[in-house]
């Protein structure tokens, strides 16, 4: 759950998103004149947490769950894997462009990652313009997804982005928050990017609702246009379950900036579990020094010390969930005879099991590159795959609400 507040305002916002919005959409449907085209586009985190909660592995449940929601009357469903993919290769590319400018901007580092809706509430307003400059302007998986879907592919259908119903299935009730951004709305097709945020548990109530086991629902063959499919099996990225950000923006720029091909890398654990880093020494020197810092009272250290210039970090991946993205506060909770931590590990146990894809390897993921982002031009390029953030006066928040 997130740890900042949220304005009565937002917590509309967040209400409007439900699973009886999908399940209302999906009825008008059924009334010629307000077709839209149904697309739902699953979290890896969430689909390890339903895998587990029915005995499945990941893609099992991913391909079940293709099934439970095109028997609904939904149109496509894609895996946010794939547009993850976008959000690690435009994270190293930051992340290197910010070293290099690092003497001239004392600002440029450390890049603290930005795709934790709730670590960006808590910035946005209580540290506002102080911390903002360090975090990364790319977007998050969800939001990648988000200008596929409602540009490349409603391009590619011949569709008004207005005539799809984007709906994401995710870890965590703050990307609620996130999908309602005014800087994800589409002002000329008077849209959102994401027009629904579902929680993994929402999915679970979904099925109840339905009487329908995940395990009894007979697998149907997954989407491949957005999803990252090998045959039948889906693929995901390599490092934490919180999308492997520290894994990938290290071993790139280790390799880009020092010509080293790190093949594993040791994380040391520092003042707890969720607090490690990781270093590239040469000459005795330590040349890039990463952290993954998780949970609020770690990333109240992280912040004070920045405050105080004590900082020696180049990269922080931000969590505010402890344990991170697979432990969000809308995954399925534990049975009665279940307790958090054993769950906890069976849902790493089944993200980590997918076989992992190197991103600069997919190869559908630089054909858009290509075929979709070049030809928009830089600028548009830009803004599709980045984003901004606003300091927020708390003063000026109306009623906030704990959330």
């Amino acid at each position: 759950m997130a740890f900042g507040c949220i304005t009565s305002a937002e917590s509309v916002l967040i209400t409007q998103q439900s699973h009886e919005e999908i399940y209302r959409v999906l009825r008008n449907n059924k009334v010629v004149s307000e077709q839209k085209v149904v697309v739902v586009s699953v979290s890896p985190q969430s689909r390890a947490s339903l895998a587990a909660r029915y005995g499945l592995s990941s893609s099992e449940a991913g391909r079940r769950l293709t099934a439970f929601f095109k028997g609904l009357g939904v149109h496509h469903v894609f895996d946010t894997s794939f547009s993850r993919t976008f959000s690690l290769l435009e994270s190293q590319r930051e992340f290197v462009e910010r070293f290099h400018r690092k003497e001239q901007d004392k600002q440029a580092l450390p890049m603290l990652a930005s795709a934790c809706p709730g670590w960006i509430c808590y910035a946005e307003k209580t540290h506002g313009e102080f911390i903002l400059p360090y975090v990364s302007s790319t977007r998050s998986p969800q939001q990648m997804m988000g200008s596929l879907v409602k540009g490349f592919f409603a391009g590619q259908q011949g569709l008004n982005p207005q005539q799809i119903y984007h709906v994401t299935v995710m870890p965590c009730y703050d990307k609620k928050l996130e999908a309602s951004r005014p800087d994800f709305y589409l002002e000329e097709a008077d849209t959102r990017e994401v027009d629904c945020v579902i929680t993994s548990g929402e999915v679970l109530k979904m099925l109840e609702e339905e009487k329908v086991l995940l395990s009894d629902v007979e697998p149907a063959p997954l989407d491949t246009m957005f999803s990252s499919v090998c045959g039948d099996e889906l693929l995901g990225h390599a490092g934490s379950g919180s999308g492997g950000y520290l894994h990938h923006v290290f071993t790139h720029a280790a390799r880009q900036l020092f010509g080293e091909e790190v093949k594993e890398l040791t994380y040391k654990t520092l003042k707890n579990k969720d607090f490690q880093e990781v270093t590239l020494e040469r000459d005795g020197v330590v040349v890039l020094r990463f952290a993954a810092t998780y949970g609020f009272r770690n990333i109240q250290n992280l912040v004070q010390k920045l405050k105080r210039g004590k900082s020696s970090y180049h990269f922080v991946e931000v969590m505010a969930c402890p344990s991170g993205c697979l432990n969000g506060g809308g995954q399925v909770k534990p049975l009665p005879e279940q307790n958090n931590k054993e769950l906890l590990q069976q849902v790493e146990d089944l993200y980590r099991e997918e076989r992992p894809l190197v991103p600069e390897e997919d190869q559908r993921v630089a054909e858009l590159y290509q075929s979709w982002l070049q030809s928009v031009g830089e600028e548009r390029a830009r803004e599709l795959l980045h984003t901004q953030y606003h300091a927020v006066e708390k003063a000026t928040n109306g009623l906030l609400v704990k959330w």
